[in-house]
């Protein structure tokens, strides 16, 4: 399993999240198979979210969809996210 961590600031959080739940559908396309989201106790409006998937491939393949850097467009991501990999052993 392979799981994908981003973190990233946006304009409104319960805008940002009704992007977020409507991107369910290519999530699952992509193979993940589990999913959270987090926000900052300091910042509301500073998000960690979980993607874990089936296989790196999807995760890596995921990042980089024009559906997911859409959807950061349409729901407020501000600036660039900081994204990282890892792998359970």
């Amino acid at each position: 399993m392979t799981t994908m961590f981003a973190k990233h600031h946006v304009s409104h959080y319960d805008s940002w999240r009704k992007v977020y739940d409507a991107l369910d559908p290519v999530r699952k396309a992509h193979g993940v198979v589990r999913q959270r989201v987090y926000r900052s106790v300091d910042d509301p409006n500073e998000v960690t979210v979980m993607h874990r998937f089936e296989t790196a491939k999807g995760a890596f393949e995921f990042a980089e969809s024009k559906e997911l850097k859409a959807a950061m467009a349409k729901g407020g991501v501000v600036g660039k996210p900081t994204i990282w990999f890892t792998e359970r052993m």
